[in-house]
């Protein structure tokens, strides 16, 4: 492959073989050092082979190699020509992003740290095959797939201005209940209202700096010190097994002989396969909005039990990453609907946009960008430029540099507890050492870096950044 330097943050893989358009990928000169060391840029220029894909195959700054699409991987499909692949949203659907905002301030919480996490780890399940407190009979669970967030809304979890701070309302359209698997929902019964493991987390935040006060004070940031919550979990074993049920059914269909790697098998976006697999998809996507909505609405009842109010503790935002999505976008001066997969990617949309609820249209979307357990997480804002370069598109996370079993290699749980105690202090309640061990900050990519690169090529604006002041992991 021939990898081109086209700015200082902009490289380019030449259409070559197969390749139906360029690979695009974002990244810094010491980002880049990292992503060569996988498959990540051989990937990006597998998803640039596949059918009625447009104009190129784009990576994030924070990629890495991921299953079919990089992590980090955003690619656009036409709507006639183009296919959907379970591969191109990943397994965990939805997996996302929830911001709320407080009224307290850091000296306020800073003692009661480790009784906020104790009570939220007793009331927010976590950790790998934990059920959940609610264990839903079937028709109920088909009715959470359906309605999302709004379900759990209706049921008392939250308020209405959740889900008008909550990406497509909380309730994407076209889910359809009758395709997803009954081994599906048998995952998803007992897990609703869970954290899950892996780089999954609920933590206790400062605002450590404010870069846009004007945009900041829309959002709800206010001053430094001020304290934020966010919440990061997914689909849990109800998107995992949808992405399994569908990634067979396509192989047995369609095969993948003509693939450039087996695991980006996918179907046309308007045969009948494709189709299912996008309505199952948005049935996991909506019961994701529903988990987050109610770990949120527990969190609240958190802090009123051990603050003595939750008052003031809004919704700021909730972004997906991990979905495929319907949505126009201006190429090459003509205005398309396409089906956008962002796989480890968040939407980044610029002021204006009719997806964009009224509260922030006038500014754009908030933007969060999740740091690594001991490092910093970003609040950031859309751009009109990011719509015009990415299909209004940006990084996730850190992005990982190094594998668990890898991360085991080098740390210890318990040990790196008390380091992230004694240097940062920062309070960790875990399920298991192993977990812990597994996420340690050292084992993702330099997230001021990968904010770096996306506020200078103009994918977003910095708003505001935020320190950890208590984690809890799965």
């Amino acid at each position: 492959m021939e990898l081109k330097k086209i700015n200082e943050f902009t490289w380019e893989i030449k259409k070559e073989g197969k390749m139906k358009v360029p690979a695009i990928i974002f990244a810094s000169e010491a980002l880049m050092k990292k992503i060569k060391e996988d498959r990540t840029l051989q990937q990006a220029m597998n998803v640039a082979t596949l059918n009625g894909i447009v104009k190129h195959s784009l990576t994030m700054a924070d990629a890495h190699e991921g299953y079919g699409f990089p992590i980090g991987g955003v690619a656009a499909f036409d709507l006639e020509e183009g296919i959907v692949s379970p591969g191109g949203v990943g397994y965990d659907i939805n997996c996302g992003v929830r911001l709320l905002r407080t009224d307290f301030t850091e000296k306020q919480v800073h003692d009661k740290r480790q009784q906020l996490l104790e009570e939220i780890f007793k009331e927010v399940p976590s950790g790998v095959g934990k059920g959940g407190i609610t264990k839903l009979p079937r028709d109920v669970l088909r009715e959470v797939l359906e309605k999302g967030a709004e379900w759990a809304q209706e049921k008392g979890y939250g308020t209405k201005e959740d889900l008008k701070r909550t990406e497509e309302y909380g309730r994407i359209k076209g889910a359809d209940q009758s395709k997803v698997s009954e081994r599906a929902l048998s995952r998803g019964m007992p897990q609703l209202g869970t954290l899950g493991a892996g780089n999954h987390f609920l933590e206790i935040q400062k605002v450590d700096k404010i870069y846009d006060k004007k945009i900041a004070k829309t959002f709800g940031i206010e001053k430094e010190g001020q304290v934020t919550v966010m919440i990061h979990c997914g689909s849990r074993g109800l998107g995992h097994q949808v992405a399994s049920d569908y990634i067979q059914s396509m192989e047995q269909k369609y095969g993948y002989s003509h693939l450039a790697d087996r695991e980006l098998i996918n179907a046309p976006i308007n045969s009948d396969l494709g189709k299912d697999y996008y309505a199952a998809m948005c049935c996991a996507i909506n019961y994701a909005f529903a988990n987050r909505q109610m770990i949120a609405h527990w969190t609240r009842d958190v802090f009123k039990k051990v603050m003595g109010t939750s008052e003031g503790m809004d919704m700021i935002y909730d972004v997906c990453h991990n979905v495929a999505k319907f949505e126009e976008h201006v190429v090459d001066g003509e205005k398309r609907k396409l089906c956008v997969h962002r796989k480890g990617a968040t939407r980044s949309f610029g002021p204006g946009r009719k997806e964009i609820s009224e509260v922030y249209r006038d500014v754009g979307q908030p933007v969060l960008i999740p740091g690594s357990m001991g490092t910093s997480s970003y609040l950031l804002v859309g751009t009109k430029k990011a719509e015009e370069i990415s299909f209004g598109s940006t990084a996730h996370g850190a992005g990982r540099v190094m594998s668990r079993h890898e991360a085991l290699q080098h740390w210890r749980g318990d040990q790196l507890k008390n380091s992230l105690k004694q240097e940062k202090d920062i309070e960790i309640k875990a399920a298991s050492w192993k977990g812990l061990a597994e996420e340690a900050p050292g084992a993702y990519k330099d997230i001021s870096e990968i904010i770096r690169v996306s506020d200078s090529i103009g994918l977003t604006k910095s708003v505001v950044k935020l320190v950890p002041l208590a984690v809890m992991k799965g």
